[in-house]
């Protein structure tokens, strides 16, 4: 199967979406967070959505790509070969119960990858003000799908600083994922892909078996971040940035580690990775910024 970068730029339908506690509340308990400030509605302010209930939002536009897009551009064939491989989340104001989001995306960048073609979407979520509430740019790996040309869009993705450190972690935690994970990640989040819940299926495709959500795992990897480094505050975290590297085999072990802090005027950029039960890196080129003066 082939794909032309000419699909860069194209402008997605929009998608609408009214948030309510009980989304909010069990994407918190799918990945065991529980900070008061997604579950305890009798705080001043109200309870706020785990930052990568953001995922969420955008899923069903991402899972459907090919119908939210021009008839032709990008057949549904070549859309079901994708699998998440980048992730970049701007946060401008946490998502809340009672929100009613408008989701507008566009085909951001389209490049040539040696295991196929790498799409990356934008998404620009707003509230009923119009007021931005987060930008999303989510990558997907293509599988077996060739890039006909040199691409387009790469210049316009958000970059993140290089983490320079190549001395010991400052901290690392290590974080048991339950046998039943991915199931409960699956049915809190509407999050649905069969490698995640289908042992049958997941061989079929070439894997040893039911694998964790990717975003499950970052979801660990942000509670730990915010717990240890953010005073507990979801508010503090700014910016969110991966890679979706190795597989997580539900009822092992993840690491967190913290790879390099580097105090800023006003917080702290966070560079940090994932390993699986192998040690390999199930989530690499981490990088969380951390703002004190929005906690």
């Amino acid at each position: 199967m082939e794909l032309s970068s000419n699909l860069a730029g194209s402008v997605l339908k929009e998608y609408r979406k009214e948030v309510n506690w009980r989304e909010t509340m069990n994407y918190a308990a799918a990945v065991g967070d529980n900070n008061p400030c997604y579950f305890d509605d009798e705080r001043v302010d109200g309870i706020i959505a785990h930052p990568m209930f953001c995922v969420a939002v955008t899923w069903p536009v991402t899972e459907k790509l090919e119908e939210f897009i021009s008839p032709g551009l990008l057949p549904a064939d070549i859309s079901a070969t994708k699998v998440h491989y980048t992730e970049h989340i701007e946060f401008y104001r946490p998502v809340k119960p009672g929100d009613l989001l408008t989701v507008k995306g566009k085909i951001a960048a389209v490049m040539p990858h040696r295991a196929g073609t790498h799409i990356v979407i934008r998404y620009d979520v707003s509230d009923k003000t119009g007021m931005p509430v987060f930008t999303e740019h989510i990558g997907a790996l293509l599988r077996y799908v060739k890039c006909t040309d040199s691409g387009r869009g790469g210049e316009s993705l958000p970059s993140v600083p290089a983490c320079g450190s190549k001395g010991a972690l400052l901290w690392e935690a290590a974080v048991p994922v339950d046998p039943m994970r991915s199931f409960v990640y699956d049915g809190c989040t509407n999050i649905y892909f069969p490698i995640h819940t289908s042992k049958q299926f997941a061989k079929m495709v070439g894997l040893p078996g039911i694998i964790l959500q990717g975003t499950a795992t970052l979801a660990y990897a942000v509670k730990e971040l915010i717990n240890r480094e953010a005073s507990e505050n979801p508010l503090c975290l700014k910016s969110l940035s991966c890679r979706f590297t190795g597989m997580v085999i539900p009822g092992t072990q993840i690491r967190i580690q913290l790879i390099e802090k580097l105090d800023r005027e006003n917080g702290k950029e966070l560079h940090f990775s994932v390993t699986n039960s192998d040690g390999l890196k199930a989530v690499s080129n981490g990088y969380a910024l951390i703002e004190n003066h929005s906690c």
